[in-house]
């Protein structure tokens, strides 16, 4: 059945298609950035394809590729009980065509990829921080984002009012030296010292 609408949909946006493939009994379809929204158009009203709902829009980070990010789009089509997965990639400059003329739903999970990674959007009406903070900086989930060194947000009940600290670690640094999974440590871990006891 997934090989018969990879064939459909492959012989319809031939000349948006980069690549496709059938994993793990899923669909994935890789399409060129400046396509998408006629790739998804057709996706949801092709008789054959009747993906009417988008599940999500999420990114992936690769660092290391020109073209850094991935953005995935995950639909449904309720009425044929079939998934399908679309990508396409674009580095942190090049907006990629906002969806939302397609599905509305796109609308907050743009500004995710946009508030979590920094992906833009072209043609969103409102791509701004959803999850952050307004003053936030950086992205928190690209992968070159450091652990420490950034602020963070409390409310100040002493002070009524809203403060940036700078991160504090809360928990002291450990150093678990087991030599495999199997074997222990070679010392008493804190509550165990009565288990060396016959």
């Amino acid at each position: 059945m997934l090989t018969d609408l990879e064939a459909h949909i492959s012989s319809k946006l031939s000349t948006a298609v980069l690549d496709k493939r059938i994993a793990v009994g899923e669909l994935t379809f890789v399409v060129e950035a400046e396509r998408i929204v006629d790739v998804l158009m057709f996706l949801r009203t092709d008789p054959a394809c009747r993906f009417e709902v988008l599940i999500d829009i999420c990114g992936v980070d690769w660092p290391a590729r020109e073209q850094r990010f991935d953005v995935v789009y995950h639909l449904l089509s309720p009425r044929l009980n079939q998934r399908i997965r679309v990508k396409l990639a674009t580095d942190a400059e090049t907006p990629v065509p906002s969806v939302i003329s397609v599905f509305p739903a796109a609308n907050w999970y743009e500004r995710e990829a946009y508030d979590m990674y920094g992906i833009l959007f072209s043609g969103h009406p409102d791509l701004r921080r959803l999850l952050t903070d307004y003053g936030f900086q950086g992205y928190p989930l690209r992968k070159d984002f450091p652990l420490t060194g950034y602020v963070e947000v409390r409310y100040d009940d002493e002070a009524k009012r809203v403060v940036y600290e700078p991160v504090k670690l809360v928990q002291e640094f450990r150093s678990f030296d087991f030599e495999s999974p199997w074997e222990g440590a070679h010392y008493v871990l804190p509550g165990d010292e009565k288990a060396g006891r016959s």
